[in-house]
């Protein structure tokens, strides 16, 4: 059984930082494409972030490039987002996801159905 917790998040003025953790147990994540996903209330769960399962590549929604950063220890079999000069309209329920299919190529990192797993979400509260 293949277990995500998150941790981190929280209240935080606008510009100021937070890191989301995203640990596994059950499963190592060294060889999973990882995504982190946002919920604004009324729409569609959507990736801000993702990783494939070699590290190498990476993806960034616009309203988050040069802001958010994910990144993997697998060490600690943990995949973190980074964000830094957070805006109000960063606030929103944060959810890690694991896709730990074997895939040929890297392609549909956006689509919530890609994933496998998902952890219990974490509010992050932006005040301006």
């Amino acid at each position: 059984q293949v277990q995500l917790v998150q941790s981190g998040g929280g209240l935080v003025q606008a510009g100021g930082s937070l890191r989301l953790s995203c640990a596994a147990s059950g499963r190592t994540l060294s060889s999973s494409a990882m995504g982190w996903f946002r919920l604004d209330p009324g729409e569609e769960r959507a990736l801000v972030a993702g990783m494939d399962w070699s590290g190498s590549r990476t993806y960034y929604a616009d309203s988050v490039k040069g802001r958010f950063a994910i990144s993997r220890d697998n060490a600690k079999n943990t995949v973190y987002l980074q964000m830094n000069s957070l805006k109000p309209e960063d606030t929103a329920l944060y959810y890690c996801a694991a896709d730990v299919e074997v895939r040929p190529q890297w392609t549909d990192y956006q689509d919530p159905a890609t994933y496998d797993y998902w952890g219990q979400g974490t509010q992050v509260t932006v005040s301006s």
